[in-house]
Parts: C-alpha cells; structure tokens; sequence
C-alpha cells in the first residue's frame, strides 16, 4: 500500500483547504520513525527556498528514508543556482518571446505562479509546463524580464502562505488533479514489491514490442513481485510515482522517450534505456568514431561533409561501389539508400543531407542475413538472424506509399553462435554501458563487422523468444529488479 503525505511548514498554511488526513506538519514528518519497505509518497510545500530552513530538510530526509518526494533536493539546488539552471531555459524563452507583449509600451517585468505545472494563463500553459518538468516543484513563481526581447530571469519556488484567494483555489484544483494523475490509489489485490513503467506508444506502426511481447513481461514482473504498469507520453508528470522506468517506444534524443529516460534518472530511478544509452546509439556517426577508435571492426566508411564536393567525387575510388549512405538517426532500415553509380551517390547525398549536416558513408556487404545479438549487462541474452527482405537488400522494404514489408528470422541458441560473431558484439556493447542492447553484424566468412548498435532492440513474441520463451522475459524482469534493490539499498542507508 503506498501512502500520500502532504507536508506544510505549519498547521495554519492548510487552513483556507478542507481539512484532509493526508495532511501533516514539517515537524510531524521530520519526528516520524523511518519505517523499512513502507512506500511513501511526499508533497513537500512547506517554504522550501531556504538552504538547510524546514522544508529543504524535509525533502533530503524524504530522500534518506526512499520516500518519492516532490521537489527533490537537486530541484531544490538546481533553483538556487542561476548558472545552471539558465542552460535549460533556451527553448523556453523562445516560446515566451512569441507570447508576452513587444516593444512600445513601459513594461518590463512580468511574474506568473505555476501549480504542478499548470498556469492560469492558458496562453503559457506550454512554458509553465515546460519548466515544471525542468524544475519538478508544486509551486514555482517564474519571474520575466525585458531589455530587448522577454527572458525568464528568474525561478524560484513559492509557498502556501504568500497565496490571496483566487491563487489558493488555483492551486487547490491543480493540487487535486495532481494528486488523482500523480499518485495512484493503491490497489487491494497483491502487494508487490516494487513499480516498473513501461514506456509505450499504442500508435507506432513499428514498436520495439508487439503486445503479446508486452503481455509477457507484464506477467514476468508479477512473478518476480514487480507491478509493471503500461504508460504512454501522456503519463511525464506521473513518473516520480515508479521505482523503474522501462522503454518500449522507439527511442531518439529529439522525442519525449529522451525526456522520460532523463527524468527518470534524476529521480534515482532503474532505467533501461538509460539516456548516455540513447544518445550514443541513436547517432551512427558517433558510433562510427567510437568503435573505430576502439578498434572494433566495421564496414569501411566515412563520415561525409555537406558542401565537400571534393570529397564525395573521390569518395568512389577510396571505397568503391555500390555504397551505402545513412543519416545519423535512421532506424529500421529508414534513411539509408544504396548508390550503385557516381550519379546515385550525388542524388542520395543531395536528399540526404537535407535531414543532417553529415552523413556516413559505408562499403556495401551483402549477406543473406544479419546476425542481431541481444546483449545485457555485457552478457549475450539472444540471439536472431534476421533475413534480407525478398528481392530487397535490406531487412525492410519500405514502399512509397508507406508500406513496410520485411524478411524472415531464425532464433539461434547463444551457445551455437560462432564464437566471432558474440565476441565483437560484446566489444562493442561495452562502448555503450550496461544496459539493454542489440547488436548487428554481418559476417562474410572469417570477417564479422558491426553494422550499428540499437538501444532499444526488437523484442517480439515469437521472434526474439524463439528459443528462450518466457525466461527471456524473467531475465529482462530480474535486471531491472536488481537494479531497483539497488537504488533502494543505497537509498536507506
């Protein structure tokens, strides 16, 4: 059963609210026994802008004793310093220019309170949710400035006490909603030991789990005491309520899974895919440099220049051809094109680098089949080979009218993989982390090269589990449940 606790500095901050038992003083919560395993979750407003005053000591022991509290002492530290929190705001002032008043008139100061993440400005409502998901405080006071264009200048967090009337039951619904969205009534069937989100996208046409997969991990969770939960992007102001975060949605360093990885590991979350995970595997150039820095083997290639016309006429003669050109961020066979001749490498360029500055260029292998090897925490977990699609030489065919067809697949116990071919796959995820990885490799006789490594690789019922059935999914299961022991050790020490 998880347990609500609303902390406020004094009784008489609460008095204009109904009364409520989930309601308690800063001195009550700071004098309460820690109770080992009870999952508590905290909203702190007590006058939290004072270093070490009441309300920032309620938040760093709501730490100590692995309560989940909102604001965490980090929010509460990034707030007091302007240097750090002022890289974050780029992109906000952007949308605030497009909001607030020009020139012409004499004002140049502006405030706005923003209740978890609501504003009574419908116009702001992007910015104030924008900064509540930067700085994840139930009450912040945004301050703006104008010299030539409007600024944040600054943000600090408001408290209950400093509220006239109709800014008390602003923040009186926005406390409602909050509490219905962010903190789920517990549920009276099996107690479990610990909550995973699992990130999904009901609408992607190609998901990195089908739902039969999704089902079975769902179901290794129960066995294992964890309580999977399907969630979606609409459920960003509910994280801070799981003790692990799971992504099943494509991932990309410029869509909301980045933001939820991100959250989640400033909450001190279990997460998989991590963020350094995403942004080094998300971008082929990157891993272009880094696994041949480190002297894992990869298709000949190049790191192509926009505007470089001399290295693209020479390109052929150092490479050959056919070859095959990628933006940085394509996935399931998107955005690569195959150049036979000197005239498709200029036509593919050309269209290319309209999505991306640089490119990759690599030789073109072709073989029957790629090998994917799954790998987690460095260890081999499957194992596939996926097969041309028919007439195609890529795995996906990708129709103009947005048709996708691809080819078949062969589950291979990990113990029959030729001993290159996991070698190199491990070489390579060890560059990346720990975490969830799929690696791609071709293999032409004695030579095994890696194509690219995926973050967030396939999983499908049927496919992936092929030899493994459900123990693929209880291994996934027990990682992450690991990894949540972990963090809550550490937590309660």
């Amino acid at each position: 059963m998880t347990r609500l606790a609303i902390v406020v500095e004094k009784a008489s901050d609460w008095a204009s609210y109904y009364p409520s038992a989930n309601v308690i003083t800063a001195d009550e919560y700071l004098h309460e026994p820690n109770v080992t395993g009870e999952r508590t979750r905290v909203i702190n407003l007590c006058r939290v802008s004072r270093y070490l005053g009441t309300g920032y000591y309620v938040s760093l022991l709501a730490e100590a004793r692995g309560h989940r509290v909102i604001p965490t002492v980090r929010t509460l530290n990034d707030l007091r310093e302007r240097a750090l929190y002022g890289l974050d705001l780029e992109d906000l002032n952007e949308k605030l220019r497009s909001f607030l008043p020009a020139g012409g008139d004499d004002v140049t100061d502006i405030g706005m309170l923003v209740y978890f993440g609501e504003t009574s400005h419908p116009q702001l409502a992007d910015l104030a949710r924008g900064v509540f998901e930067l700085f994840p405080c139930p009450l912040l006071r945004i301050e703006f400035h104008r010299e030539r264009v409007w600024q944040i200048q600054r943000i600090r967090p408001g408290s209950l006490d400093g509220l006239v009337d109709d800014q008390q039951d602003a923040f009186a619904q926005a406390l409602d909603h909050h509490s219905r969205t962010i903190w789920r009534k517990p549920r009276a069937r099996r107690q479990f030991r610990f909550d995973l989100a699992m990130l999904t996208d009901p609408k992607e046409r190609m998901p990195p789990s089908d739902r039969q997969a999704l089902k079975r991990f769902v179901r290794a969770g129960a066995r294992l005491e964890i309580d999977v939960d399907l969630i979606t992007k609409s459920d960003y102001e509910r994280l801070a309520e799981y003790d692990g975060l799971f992504i099943r949605a494509t991932t990309g360093i410029d869509n909301y899974t980045y933001r939820f990885a991100h959250r989640a590991e400033k909450e001190g979350m279990a997460v998989i895919d991590d963020p350094v995970s995403i942004q080094r595997c998300t971008n082929k150039i990157f891993l272009h440099d880094l696994l041949q820095s480190h002297k894992v083997p990869t298709p000949r290639g190049e790191v192509l220049f926009q505007h470089d016309d001399e290295q693209l006429e020479s390109l052929p003669e150092r490479l050959g051809l056919p070859l095959v050109v990628k933006i940085p961020d394509g996935s399931f066979s998107r955005g690569v094109v195959k150049a036979e001749t000197a005239e498709q490498l200029r036509q593919a360029t050309s269209d290319l680098f309209r999505r991306s500055a640089l490119l990759i260029a690599q030789e073109y292998l072709y073989t029957e089949y790629d090998w994917r090897i799954g790998v987690l925490r460095n260890q081999p977990l499957y194992a596939c080979r996926y097969f041309m699609s028919r007439g195609h030489w890529q795995i996906y065919k990708h129709s103009a009218k947005g048709a996708v067809k691809s080819g078949g697949y062969e589950c291979v116990a990990v113990e029959q993989v030729p001993e290159q071919v996991l070698k190199v796959a491990l070489k390579a995820t060890r560059l990346i982390g720990d975490g969830l990885y799929g690696v791609d490799i071709k293999q032409t006789g004695n030579r095994c090269v890696v194509i690219e490594v995926n973050d967030n690789p396939s999983i499908d019922g049927g496919v992936e589990d092929g030899v493994l059935g459900d123990e693929l999914y209880t291994r996934l299961m027990a990682e992450l449940l690991r990894r949540m022991e972990e963090r809550r050790l550490g937590q309660t020490r």
